[in-house]
Order: structure tokens, then sequence, then C-alpha cells
């Protein structure tokens, strides 16, 4: 097994310059989401902690206008 530090990932939001991210763009923001609707961590998406509060409240808003689901309907 190789040990050593992982490389460190980069914002996507920062390194497209974006400044606001839509809640209206589902396609987009389904990208951030699990398969269960849980919104995927930091730590896993690499985003700064700016954007990713944006992005998790853009899902939320998402959720309550009905874009998006709460959770995983079965």
């Amino acid at each position: 097994m190789r040990r050593g530090r992982k490389r460190k990932k980069i914002c996507s939001f920062c390194a497209n310059k974006v400044s606001q991210i839509d809640y209206k763009d589902t396609k987009f923001l389904q990208k951030y989401i699990t398969d269960r609707a849980k919104i995927l961590p930091r730590r896993i998406t690499g985003n700064c902690a700016n954007h990713q509060r944006q992005l998790t409240r853009a899902i939320k808003r998402a959720r309550i206008v009905a874009l998006l689901p709460f959770s995983a309907g079965e």
C-alpha cells in the first residue's frame, strides 16, 4: 500500500469563479446529494467553507420549493 498525503481537492466553485449558486438548477445540485438525498460533506466534495454553505442553502431552498426530494422515497 502507498502511504502519503492525498492531494488536496480544490473548490470547483472557486476554480470556475462562480459567485452565486442557483437553487433552481436541479441538475447541478443533484451532483452534491446522494441517492438517499443527503447532502455530501465538504471533505468529499472538496468545496471551500463559503461555497459549501451556499450550496447547502441552495439545496435546502430547492427542497422547500419541491424541486429536490427531502429523502429517498421507497
